[in-house]
């Protein structure tokens, strides 16, 4: 079934430190599934390998590797942009942040399940219906 992709989902792929069961369990579904994400997920994971570089976890050259395979993976982003109100609402209504409120909104557009390892999130989804990913170890 697909799913709408979390960063920090992807952060578990990048950094070791962020890697745990779940994460390396939804990496398996996308041998056989896809996932959706809005826009916002390509900057953020290029922020965390910015960071990355920054605090000399990695080089400039391992973080565009990690990049350019990240772009080979079933990941579609959304082309429909979130409405700002509708981020607002959804980011009041569940305590999170707006960033955190356009997965939440793509999911509940597309009325898929999200991977996050964000406890916030997870919440939010479970609350708003959506559901989280459940993905075995």
């Amino acid at each position: 079934m697909p799913f709408v992709l979390d960063n920090s989902v992807v952060c578990g792929w990048l950094l070791d430190s962020q890697s745990n069961p779940y994460t390396e369990a939804v990496a398996q579904l996308l041998l056989h599934d896809h996932a959706h994400a809005p826009p916002l997920l390509h900057l953020e994971y290029a922020n965390v390998m910015r960071t990355a570089c920054k605090r000399g976890v990695m080089i400039a050259q391992q973080a565009q590797a990690a990049i350019q395979q990240l772009a080979l993976l079933p990941i579609q982003t959304d082309k429909v942009p979130p409405e700002p109100a509708q981020l607002l609402a959804l980011a009041l209504r569940y305590d999170l942040s707006a960033y955190d409120a356009a997965y939440l909104e793509l999911a509940l557009r597309l009325q898929l399940p999200i991977a996050t390892v964000d406890a916030a999130l997870a919440d939010a989804a479970r609350a708003a219906g959506v559901g989280v990913v459940t993905a075995e170890a």
